[in-house]
């Protein structure tokens, strides 16, 4: 550490008045050393702690203290993000109060005490922040100045060590409470949850999976938006999936024909989204059972189609002969959120829930027949869970089991609005959701194209510029998507009440494109628009028709562009400080990267034994990032380099462990990413990256974990060639560009429960909150054999069945989390 050099009159640390007849600090001083020497050490010292030290160093200042009895105490030093406590002293009966007279502007908490605190604020240099002591003593007032230098944002915890323990496990410093879980009612007249498979009413329950998720500010008081509070908001989550192994009494009954109807409904009610009230009372956060605003939408809530798809004939249904409207949701994974407070919610592996007849290719065009078999809906699937046997007892039900089988009834209209044929053409969409309005209904957004999304993170809005949004299509060999607004930024927009018409503003209309990342280092974002190049009628692999086929087959017509396929194109994150983007590529197998199969942009093949089972391909991902030209995120070109190779410390650090990983960061299958939040010190100057996983490759060794990062630039690293090993010994070599090693700037902030994955962040806008989710716990076990008992291992129990569940983090000095 670098020598703390005390400038002007200062203080802040554990100095206080002492009226015995020992000696004075001033004479100790004297006697031995340079008071500068010894203070300096100090404070040097305490800001390791995010705290600063107290004295004086100047004769004026000990007169001053002498007459009024009060001292500010000794220059200190901290980062931002942490707390800062300043320690003063004064006459016991004095009067004191602080106030800040220099630097950035902070909120000093207690300042009417001697010993206030504040948030150092975010700063991209060293810079001093001056604050005074007065006291009032009788008559007699007195002032005396301190200085606190912040410096910039640095990691400040250490690193969590891998296991496979039953709890989530953070840092030394802070605290883990479990805020919303699997079956928590959500009004008033819902009954507590059981959690032994009885429990019913999930429409109005938590939903299970817990997956993508944003904090949207509440006002203190009233149901209006504040964005700027951090002790009362609203959750907006996904609920991907189920267990429903845990979701019954005894697991899923198996029957040869129907499935049983009360079942279904359970299961399919606890799929979809939730949004529900949090507040934080007294430090400690909770949910707001009967809050007014809670909501569940589920796969049977109605929806609307807007955008160029909207009417379109591929969309019509017996419940829409129209093709504007659909009921729900499902699949739910990742999210984003708007610059004008909607939340987006994004369908990704919808596919596998139809089914679709053995003999049904014969009753389609060859068209519909190749659409449906790139999107995975393929002749003869049964379709997860099997609701399409449902025979509801209400026959006012009956469609909402009935839509899930897509196989064409041959004595119903041709044009597809007398059954359910075209109904998987209603998923594989971003859903936009007022979270404000319960009773709004949500909109699928079309021109941001079909397919298994992963989720939609926007860029900066910037006024005049066009908004945009990055798209993952989660699955082995898929693309990476942006989606360009045709309409420029209005900043009044922000804050207007129509929060819906608004994104009909920006998100109906605009160019979705596809990149295509290229060997130079370089890529090219290729526009998915009808008449232009091969997305014509004329095409030989499919005859696009117009802008409404170009969407809803979105990944047939990024094939004929020459898109780059990529290692499951999954959560997507820009920096809030350079507009770098950030992308996971969770993995790959050998079947869809062979060793002759790699590329600059995915080019590991290599093995990685779960066990003794070899595990070849690409099993533990890696990020991508990418810099649009110009740092205009409308740009159409940009650059790119592989920010993390994942890989465990003790794989092959040439061409394996190419990041350098060791104990303290090694990881496998990045998923989400996130960054923090640039309303607080962990989004500003470098700011803080989150990568949670969701792993098979390496749960031999670790349960699934979330890791903090202060990435560098794009092309701060160079090129490298790596070369690769198949199954037979063979090899090949591989060129592609390769970000610095990150060292200490990326550490395991979390390790979770059993069998779960980590997925979901957010935090409050003042950084001091962090929320997480853990989806799936224990998800190889079954009502008879329990696997986990998390989140009640958590509080030390060790029975109970395994719930998905939100988590809030909290740092004990209550300073910015991982600061």
């Amino acid at each position: 550490m670098s020598e703390n050099k005390l400038t002007g009159r200062h203080s802040d640390g554990d100095f206080q008045l002492n009226l015995s007849a020992n000696p004075s600090l001033s004479d100790i001083i004297a006697e031995r050393h340079s008071r500068r020497n010894i203070l300096g050490g100090m404070a040097a010292v305490a800001g390791l702690f995010g705290l600063s030290a107290c004295g004086s160093d100047n004769a004026d200042d000990e007169k001053a203290y002498a007459a009024g009895n009060i001292n500010a105490g000794q220059a200190g030093a901290s980062t931002s993000g942490r707390v800062v406590t300043l320690n003063g002293s004064a006459l016991r009966n004095s009067t004191v109060t602080w106030t800040q007279v220099g630097g950035p502007a902070v909120t000093l908490t207690n300042a009417n005490t001697l010993t206030p605190t504040f948030i150092a604020p975010s700063v991209a240099a060293a810079t001093t922040l001056e604050f005074r002591l007065t006291a009032v003593n009788g008559s007699t007032s007195v002032s005396q100045d301190t200085i606190v230098t912040v410096s910039p944002a640095q990691l400040g915890f250490t690193a969590v060590a891998k296991n496979k323990n039953d709890i989530v496990t953070v840092p030394e410093g802070y605290t883990v409470s479990v805020l919303y879980r699997l079956g928590d009612p959500l009004n008033a007249a819902t009954a507590a949850f059981a959690n032994n498979g009885t429990d019913t009413g999930y429409a109005n329950r938590a939903g299970d999976h817990h997956d993508g998720m944003a904090y949207f500010g509440l006002a203190a008081t009233g149901t209006t938006r504040d964005a700027t509070n951090s002790t009362r908001g609203l959750l907006v989550m996904n609920h991907e999936n189920i267990t429903a192994s845990y979701l019954h009494a005894n697991g899923p009954t198996t029957v040869s024909g129907a499935r049983p109807e009360a079942e279904a409904v359970k299961e399919i009610e606890a799929h979809g989204v939730a949004v529900v009230e949090v507040v934080q009372t007294a430090g400690a956060w909770s949910y707001v059972q009967a809050s007014t605003l809670n909501r569940r939408i589920t796969p049977n809530t109605i929806m609307a189609f807007n955008g160029p798809a909207r009417g379109d004939a591929q969309l019509r249904t017996v419940y829409s002969p129209t093709g504007v409207a659909g009921r729900g949701t499902i699949n739910n994974c990742a999210n984003g959120r708007t610059q004008w407070e909607t939340y987006l919610t994004c369908e990704e592996n919808w596919a596998g829930y139809f089914r679709r007849g053995s003999a049904d290719n014969a009753n389609r065009s060859a068209k519909a027949v190749v659409a449906l078999n790139r999107y995975g809906v393929t002749q003869g699937a049964a379709g997860a869970n099997n609701w399409a046997t449902v025979t509801a007892a209400n026959s006012a039900d009956q469609g909402n089991f009935a839509k899930w089988n897509v196989t064409v009834d041959t004595t119903k209209a041709a044009d597809g609005t007398g059954d359910y044929r075209n109904e998987a053409n209603q998923y594989g969409w971003v859903v936009e959701i007022d979270p404000f309005n319960p009773t709004s209904t949500p909109r699928k957004r079309t021109a941001l194209g079909r397919m298994g999304h992963e989720g939609a993170w926007p860029a900066a809005f910037v006024a005049g510029r066009k908004p945009v949004f990055y798209m993952g299509d989660d699955s082995r060999g898929e693309y990476f998507y942006k989606f360009v607004s045709a309409t420029a930024w209005d900043v009044a927009d922000a804050t207007a009440t129509d929060r819906l018409a608004v994104g009909d503003k920006y998100l109906d209309a605009g160019t979705l494109y596809v990149a295509r990342f290229d060997a130079t280092g370089n890529g090219v974002w290729l526009p998915l628009v009808f008449g232009t190049g091969v997305l014509t009628a004329a095409n030989t692999t499919y005859s696009f028709a117009n802008q409404a086929d170009v969407l809803i087959n979105t990944r047939l017509a990024a094939d004929v562009l020459g898109a780059t396929k990529m290692d499951r194109p999954e959560w997507a994150a820009v920096n809030p400080a350079n507009g770098e983007v950030y992308l996971t590529l969770t993995n790959n197998n050998a079947a869809t990267r062979p060793l002759t199969g790699t590329d600059a942009a995915n080019p590991r093949h290599y093995n990685d034994p779960v066990g003794t089972t070899a595990n070849y391909g690409n099993p533990n991902g890696h990020i991508i990032r990418l810099k649009e030209a110009s740092n205009n995120p409308e740009a159409t070109t940009f650059q790119w380099d592989i920010y993390l190779f994942g890989a465990g410390a003790d794989l092959n650090a040439t061409n394996i462990n190419i990041s350098g990983l060791n104990d303290t960061n090694d990881f496998s299958s990045p998923d989400g990413l996130w960054f923090s939040r640039p309303t607080n010190a962990g989004g500003l100057v470098n700011p803080l990256l989150w990568i949670q996983t969701d792993d098979g490759a390496y749960t031999d060794v670790t349960n699934c974990m979330m890791l903090a990062a202060m990435p560098g630039r794009v092309g701060d690293g160079g090129a490298k060639t790596i070369t690769n090993t198949g199954s037979t010994g063979a090899t090949a070599t591989q060129s592609t560009f390769v970000g610095a090693q990150p060292g200490l700037q990326l550490r395991r902030f979390l390790v979770g429960p059993k069998e779960c994955e980590i997925t979901g962040i957010d935090t409050t806008p003042d950084g001091r909150a962090l929320f997480v989710n853990i989806q799936h716990p224990g998800e190889n076990g079954n009502a008879t054999t329990i696997t986990s008992n998390w989140p009640a291992s958590q509080a030390g129990t060790t029975s109970g069945r395994p719930r998905s569940a939100t988590i809030v983090i909290t740092k004990n000095d209550g300073g910015v989390v991982a600061l």
